[in-house]
């Protein structure tokens, strides 16, 4: 994401995103601050990282990403939402989206 905003490239972030966040906040497994920092970060217009809409066009793209290769929704949520906007998919999951690219 670093790299992105450095090439001056805007990076989306999907509101199923904030709502992991808040589950993982809750969890104790991200520092209490972190929903609050993203949500600061979001509504800075100079910052790099923005919302990205969440509407039934998204939900449709959603038909294009293979269950089988991103069975977890909140996963396959992010996946349409890049596949959508036409974007790379960034992720600190590792391999957790089965290899699937958009």
């Amino acid at each position: 994401m670093d790299a992105a905003a450095r090439d001056g490239h805007d990076v989306l972030v999907s509101p199923i995103s904030l709502a992991e966040l808040v589950y993982l906040v809750e969890k104790n497994r991200r520092p209490a601050a972190a929903y609050d920092d993203l949500r600061d970060a979001l509504a800075d217009p100079d910052y790099a990282i923005e919302e990205a809409p969440f509407h039934s066009e998204i939900v449709t793209a959603m038909r294009s990403v293979p269950r089988a290769s991103v069975p977890d929704l909140p996963d396959r949520i992010i996946a349409a939402t890049a596949l959508f906007f036409g974007v790379p998919l960034l992720s600190r999951d590792g391999d957790t989206d089965g290899g699937y690219r958009p």
